[in-house]
């Protein structure tokens, strides 16, 4: 089961590399990674996103290191989340790969790249909803 926390703890540090790539962007103007709109899709202001990623991040660190260790609310073995977590995972994953296709159909203009960091992350959460769900069905 430990190695469900070091996964954890992995996804978190990627996406906590997307919060602070983008915070670096908007506020220190930091040219060598993307520019800020291929960092998000806008539908939700910078600031408040920021509050948002921060607060993820936060409850993703407690999860990651409570399985971690072995200790703590989150290590708690819970069968009954496993089939909620698991299922959300992949209607999450779905939704991505159908958010994709979608960008891909009515903006060409984007190519099969662009402004994909937040499609990416997004994967990254779905992993990390999955790797939690999964140390629940243990």
């Amino acid at each position: 089961l430990f190695m469900h926390g070091i996964f954890l703890a992995f996804l978190t540090l990627l996406f906590s590399l997307r919060v602070a790539g983008q915070a670096l962007v908007y506020f220190f103007g930091v040219r060598w990674l993307p520019a800020m709109e291929d960092w998000q899709s806008g539908l939700i202001p910078y600031q408040t996103l920021l509050v948002i990623q921060i607060a993820m991040l936060v409850g993703m660190i407690k999860i990651s290191t409570d399985i971690c260790h072995g200790a703590g609310y989150f290590s708690k073995l819970r069968p009954w989340w496993a089939y909620y977590l698991v299922g959300f995972s992949f209607l999450y994953s779905a939704a991505m790969v159908l958010r994709y296709i979608l960008t891909m159909i009515f903006r060409p203009e984007m190519g099969w790249f662009g402004h994909t960091i937040p499609i990416f992350f997004h994967f990254v959460l779905a992993g990390f909803i999955f790797i939690l769900g999964r140390y629940h069905s243990k």
